[in-house]
């Protein structure tokens, strides 16, 4: 059994470059929402998890926030309703370009138009109408989830109250943005993409997909947290019969292990159109600069958390974050955690994380 729910937005949902479709978005609950409707807290993910953000009784498997998300835990579900929301864009039940499109019905494919996380944050609103939730106590997003959780206090200011951008920024930096283009770039080279007509129910653009994953791992944790995890340690099934080129160290085996588990998991498509919207979003383009987009917020605080080891969001891009809502919010905290970990420190980095939010909540 699962927990997730799923939405259809009936109206034609315009999307920020004008185009008109009809969505489902997909999304869990934990907890209960209280009589006056004010202790919802509005999770976004990043580029490829689901909804399924912690267990439930509904569905016990354990969520890919599990250690945050529960009783006693800093997302406490006694005191909160926590919602999660798949993506606009993704391929776990919200409408992206592995779905149908009902125009045609067969999947969008590259028919699905340009997504912006302005529209993951828009999409998100309907869900919360349709839930009877007028404003949020919290929204909370990490790193692609923090630019939606952004871009969800500048898009809908009235609904948005208190903001926690983890490991995320106003806008990507072109380092990160060079490394989604070559993950693209790796994906539509394979020959098996079929400019985008692959067949969803078949294999695909798995060695793509597989090389994809393993770039974005050596860019979501640390080269300091790698020499102290493997050093030069030698992978122990690799024996020089196999190919002179083969898997030779332990970190090796590691990308190798992580890059199969992901492919088949995730639609090729959906991960170039989600990677796209994370290089496309500025928050300056809400007003010009961050000051003058950020005069829009009526937020009554917000907290800025990350990593010094976060390369594809680095420590000064989220302190400038956090001066820049400083400006226009009254109670603005920015939290530097020292952790090796690097980007995924948020995902696994839960002795530094926990205390951080539970303060905050």
């Amino acid at each position: 059994m699962k927990a997730v729910k799923f939405f259809e937005i009936q109206d034609r949902f315009a999307m920020q470059r004008g185009h008109l479709i009809s969505p489902t978005i997909a999304y869990e609950t934990w907890g209960v929402l209280n009589a006056a409707g004010d202790n919802a807290v509005l999770i976004f993910t990043g580029l490829s998890p689901s909804a399924h953000a912690a267990s439930s009784p509904t569905d016990p498997s354990a969520g890919w926030w599990e250690d945050m998300i529960g009783h006693g835990k800093p997302l406490d579900t006694d005191r909160y309703y926590i919602i999660c929301i798949n993506s606009l864009g993704s391929c776990f039940g919200s409408t992206g370009p592995a779905s149908k499109n009902p125009e045609t019905e067969k999947p969008y494919r590259l028919d699905f138009p340009v997504l912006t996380v302005e529209d993951i944050a828009n999409s998100a609103a309907h869900v919360l109408e349709d839930l009877g939730i007028d404003q949020l106590h919290t929204v909370v997003g990490a790193s692609m989830g923090g630019m939606t959780a952004l871009a969800f206090a500048l898009e809908q200011p009235a609904r948005c109250k208190r903001l926690v951008s983890i490991s995320s920024a106003a806008r990507a930096l072109p380092h990160a943005i060079a490394l989604r283009s070559l993950q693209r770039e790796i994906i539509r080279k394979d020959p098996l993409w079929q400019n985008g007509q692959y067949d969803t129910k078949g294999h695909g653009p798995i060695n793509g997909m597989r090389l994809a994953r393993k770039l974005g791992m050596i860019s979501y944790r640390s080269g300091q947290e790698w020499a102290k995890r493997f050093g030069r340690e030698r992978a122990p099934d690799f024996t020089e019969s196999d190919t002179p080129f083969g898997i030779d160290f332990e970190v090796e085996s590691y990308l190798e292990s992580h890059a199969n588990r992901f492919t088949g998991s995730f639609d090729a498509n959906c991960y170039l159109y989600l990677s796209r919207a994370m290089d496309l979003f500025d928050g300056l383009d809400h007003g010009g600069s961050l000051t003058a987009s950020f005069s829009s917020l009526q937020l009554d605080s917000a907290m800025v958390i990350g990593v010094s080891t976060d390369t594809l969001f680095p420590l000064v891009q989220q302190q400038a974050l956090a001066d820049a809502l400083a400006e226009k919010v009254a109670d603005v905290a920015f939290v530097p955690l020292d952790s090796l970990q690097g980007h995924d420190s948020f995902l696994v980095d839960m002795d530094r994380f926990r205390p951080a939010m539970a303060a905050y909540f």
